[in-house]
């Protein structure tokens, strides 16, 4: 391709080697190239959330960063969240659980910004919960179902880290 620079990336455990325009975002090259469409395209300016991805354990905008700034660095998306876990990860469950899904199209970016909110802050208040996801935008749930889902979310995951977990059978 005419203009195009070899990158190497790591998404989800797993390098790619593409041939990519430099000015690519990482939102395309994981949607059109990589086929991974969890990560969802809505604003293509970085206000709604939609597209965030975790680079390196931090939660980022993949809309307004090029792919061939990830170079080098982890990327994991809503795909790689549950094949790590082996299945649904506890922030995925909490948010099924407490009814904080409802058209879905937000919750992928959601999930990975609670996720790297619990990896920082495994205990964290609302008024902290709430700044976490503050440039996450809902239409549907109008954000109580979605507080309450990353405070279970928080009591689960503190209780396997002591050993304590509970088991939900019926989902």
């Amino acid at each position: 391709m005419k203009n195009s620079l070899p990158v190497s990336l790591r998404v989800n455990g797993e390098p790619y080697e593409l041939l990519i325009p430099p000015w690519r975002t990482l939102l395309e090259v994981l949607r059109e190239n990589l086929c991974l469409t969890g990560t969802k395209r809505s604003c293509q300016e970085g206000q709604c959330g939609a597209c965030t991805v975790l680079l390196d354990g931090k939660p980022i905008n993949s809309c307004l960063y090029l792919a061939v700034e990830a170079q080098g660095k982890e990327i994991l998306t809503i795909e790689g969240l549950s094949r790590s876990a082996g299945g649904l990860h506890p922030v995925q469950k909490s948010f099924v659980e407490k009814g904080a899904i409802q058209c879905g199209f937000c919750t992928p970016g959601l999930v990975l910004a609670t996720v790297a909110l619990l990896d920082q802050n495994p205990n964290p208040s609302e008024d902290e919960i709430r700044k976490a996801v503050v440039g996450h935008l809902c239409r549907c749930t109008g954000y109580v179902q979605i507080v309450e889902a990353i405070l279970g979310a928080a009591s689960e995951m503190a209780k396997q880290e002591r050993g304590q977990a509970t088991f939900v059978t019926d989902v």
